[in-house]
């Protein structure tokens, strides 16, 4: 299955040190749909659901890789809808999610990647992170009275280096993993400011969605512009090679859902993965076993 665009297009280019500074409005949020109508949209994704199946099934009987997600976006990006509808096929015995909030004491008494590195996937798995360490460069930049809260060294929040080595500290991580045999997919939900003005608007007037809505919600909206560069410095410093972001336009929900699904099917396709072949002891015990269960029925 693919779609009528190729989704490389939304790939985050590798910066240089000569790069000029990636501005998201330079970034679309929205295209033109991939979809003819409803129908077609669930056609196209029913087929994407049934491929990512398969691949997950080899993917876990295979046991050497694993698939690690990223999700970030602005608040009503869609990133719950994504991952839902996106891995809605997938056997969720081999599928982990989580969902990174505020940390706790616990977490904010250790060092940025520990409470996500105690949520990696095994191998074999699908890992899905809500949200993710990448927190550390967005959230906590954009709002300093967070980053007070970690208890760093005395002046080191205050040095020039400190952002770039969070930047780097995040790339080296994500090379680690990649060596190990974890593969990286990293989305960014690009969504516009008016289509999010739209969504914080339906969540406040259908009684079904107002648990969804907070005083949170209008004090990020007021930092919009502060959260659109720290999100593309953050996308500029840490798309590499190994572990690429992708700015998914996000304000067609069905046109974003389309685009993951066929990023992902495209990384699991591009892994050396099959299904284990067995050697000729066990293909001598399977042997004896169908004999003996063939016997059993004539009894």
């Amino acid at each position: 299955m693919k779609l009528a665009c190729n989704p490389q297009d939304f790939r985050v280019p590798v910066s240089g040190k000569k790069a000029k500074p990636l501005k998201l409005t330079e970034l679309p949020t929205s295209i033109d749909k991939l979809y003819k109508n409803k129908k077609d949209y669930r056609s196209l994704m029913e087929s994407f659901t049934e491929e990512l199946r398969d691949l997950q099934r080899i993917l876990y009987a295979h046991g050497t890789y694993s698939l690690l997600l990223i999700f970030q976006g602005m608040d009503t990006a869609g990133k719950d809808g994504a991952i839902r509808h996106v891995m809605s096929g997938v056997n969720p015995q081999g599928c982990q999610v989580h969902s990174f909030k505020q940390p706790s004491s616990e977490e904010l008494a250790h060092d940025f990647l520990w409470r996500t590195t105690k949520r990696l996937p095994m191998r074999g798995r699908i890992g899905i992170f809500n949200r993710s360490y990448y927190e550390e460069v967005l959230i906590v930049k954009a709002v300093p009275e967070v980053l007070a809260a970690q208890s760093l060294p005395e002046g080191y929040t205050k040095q020039a280096h400190f952002w770039p080595d969070r930047y780097r500290d995040i790339v080296n991580f994500e090379d680690y993993l990649h060596r190990n045999g974890t593969q990286v997919l990293k989305f960014f939900l690009h969504l516009s400011k008016e289509e999010q003005r739209q969504r914080l608007l339906s969540r406040a007037e259908e009684a079904d969605k107002h648990w969804k809505i907070s005083k949170a919600d209008l004090e990020s909206r007021a930092q919009w512009d502060d959260f659109q560069k720290v999100y593309g410095e953050c996308l500029q410093q840490t798309s590499h090679a190994l572990a690429p972001w992708y700015s998914i336009p996000a304000d067609d929900k069905r046109n974003a859902r389309l685009i993951i699904s066929h990023i992902l099917v495209e990384a699991l396709r591009a892994l050396p993965m099959k299904y284990p072949e067995p050697d000729k002891k066990h293909l001598a015990e399977v042997k004896r076993v169908r004999e003996v269960l063939k016997h059993e029925g004539k009894e």
